[in-house]
């Protein structure tokens, strides 16, 4: 197996981050430093990526998590917030979110230690739809309604030097359908092939609408039960889970 496959598969890093930290010299095959990302791993090698034993033979994971609003979609929190991996409890292995949802987005939340696979779900060229149900106030006229599904102009924040600072973006094509509405407020699905920060709320906020709650209701790999309680998750699905994503051609 490939290092860079083997790295992914061990559920550190993805693909691509391997082939990252294999050029800077933070992977060791046998004690010795590995530069090459193509090296055929061997049975009997060890891999350490930043002193870290990698082990591609661990079992692959697929969790689908309801995840609450009023938690964080990473491994720890800088500010001490609680994380999604704490709702995790009896999960021996490690995982780790499959893209992301806003501190007070709730919904449907994938979580897996197959790096490969989450690379390709969440790489740009992938387009995996995401659904969500939005509650705004008003109603979206006719106009605002071709906006949003022609594609809005939003500030997306900048990192690494330029950390603190926006930039424009223009979103992408979304499908919008409004399920229900009156004077105050409407309730609206929105389905996008992409996600960046508060996307959702910022997109509504372009066209002219105050967000109010949002929900992640689908995954162009999962949809969420409806019976499937806040907080719960679902491992019985682990292989269905991977196998949607490989039939749309994304695993």
């Amino acid at each position: 197996m490939r290092l860079n496959k083997y790295i992914a598969h061990s559920g550190i890093v993805s693909r691509r981050k391997a082939d990252e930290l294999t050029a800077a010299g933070k992977v060791t095959v046998n004690g010795a430093v590995m530069t090459q990302p193509g090296y055929d791993v061997q049975p009997g090698d060890i891999v350490m990526v930043e002193g870290k034993l990698a082990q591609a033979d661990e079992k692959l994971c697929y969790y689908a998590l309801n995840k609450p609003a009023g938690y964080v979609t990473t491994a720890s929190d800088e500010k001490g917030r609680p994380t999604v991996l704490s709702l995790l409890t009896d999960v021996d292995v490690r995982v780790y979110p499959v893209g992301r949802l806003d501190f007070d987005t709730s919904g449907l939340l994938i979580l897996t230690n197959d790096g490969e696979l989450a690379n390709r779900v969440m790489h740009p060229k992938g387009a995996v739809k995401k659904t969500y149900l939005a509650r705004i106030g008003g109603r979206l006229t006719p106009q605002q309604l071709d906006m949003l599904r022609s594609g809005v102009q939003i500030d997306i924040p900048l990192y690494g030097a330029d950390k603190g600072k926006t930039k424009k973006y223009r979103t992408r094509p979304a499908e919008v359908e409004v399920l229900d509405e009156n004077a105050s407020q409407s309730v609206v699905q929105i389905v996008i092939s992409e996600g960046k920060n508060r996307q959702v709320r910022k997109m509504f906020a372009a066209a002219g609408h105050r967000h109010r709650k949002c929900k992640a209701r689908a995954h162009q790999a999962r949809k969420l039960p409806q019976a499937h309680r806040r907080g719960d998750r679902r491992a019985s699905e682990q292989l269905s889970c991977k196998r949607d994503i490989q039939t749309r051609g994304i695993g």
